[in-house]
């Protein structure tokens, strides 16, 4: 697989290296961000706008939070690994306060794939991402905002994703997509998005928590400061779920970075030897 090493998630099928830093490929980039007396990036310094003055600019390229996960009282356990340390880097849901709300045969599936060591998991043979599972991926994300759209950069698979806010509608019949379609609008300092049409059969984390082609996502984007965002994701997907659910996943600015090429498709041969 190519690509840079920035953190290390394993699986007993997969394992994804991604760069530690792109000092070494970028190395006199300086973001422009205020600065600390000590000049240091001010993370905590107010969250920045657009050019109208008023619409909160959420560009940037953001890291998701690294929260623990505890192997004792995680109900499906900790499979992801940072520097040998079991995290929920990647998992949507990670502790008893976070159990999902499946349906039946959607909790026997996530055994399953589990059981299968997760050969299935579309990381595994290169597939794009869902997008509410790409917030909470070891890779990347670069947000370009304008007053008619938010475009996402994805560093994993060079992929994009696109947030439409010029008031048309979601398609009522719409072709599957991995990332589904997603339209946009202002709630005071809030973007709320509303996305559909994901491909059926997706995966929502690392465990295998489904997402199928009924799955209706909400994301509330409110970026607290000009370090940090909260977003808020809520999944409503009757076919997999017993009600809907929501997860808060905290992103991270990362000045003074750049988005690296990683593409494992290229020269891949991993996947015939799957068991």
């Amino acid at each position: 697989m190519g690509g840079p090493v920035r953190l290390l998630s394993v699986t007993t099928a997969v394992v994804i290296c991604a760069s530690l830093t792109a000092s070494a490929q970028w190395r006199n980039i300086v973001t422009k961000v205020p600065l600390t007396p000590s000049g240091t990036p001010n993370l905590s310094a107010p969250a920045p706008k657009l050019a109208d003055g008023r619409t909160p600019d959420l560009s940037g390229i953001w890291d998701a939070e690294k929260r623990p996960c505890d192997e004792a009282t995680s109900r499906l356990g900790c499979i992801d690994l940072v520097a040998g340390l079991p995290v929920a880097a990647v998992n949507i849901a990670s502790g008893p306060q976070e159990v999902l709300p499946m349906q039946p045969w959607a909790e026997a599936l996530v055994k399953q794939r589990r059981g299968g060591a997760s050969k299935d998991d579309p990381t595994a043979r290169c597939l794009p991402l869902s997008s509410p599972r790409a917030w909470a991926n070891f890779a990347f994300q670069k947000i370009i905002q304008t007053s008619e759209s938010v475009t996402i950069l994805d560093e994993y698979m060079l992929q994009y994703r696109q947030i439409f806010l010029d008031g048309r509608a979601l398609p009522t019949n719409p072709e599957p997509m991995f990332k589904g379609y997603s339209v946009g609008r202002w709630d005071g300092d809030t973007l709320v998005v509303e996305t559909s049409g994901f491909r059926d059969g997706g995966w929502l984390d690392v465990n295998g928590s489904p997402l199928t082609d009924r799955a209706r996502m909400t994301e509330r984007f409110r970026r607290t400061s000009y370090g940090f965002m909260d977003l808020e994701i809520t999944v409503d997907d009757p076919k997999a779920y017993t009600r809907p659910w929501s997860v808060t996943i905290k992103q991270r600015l990362m000045p003074d970075d750049e988005l690296i090429e990683f593409v494992c498709a290229e020269n891949e041969r991993s996947s015939a030897h799957f068991q």
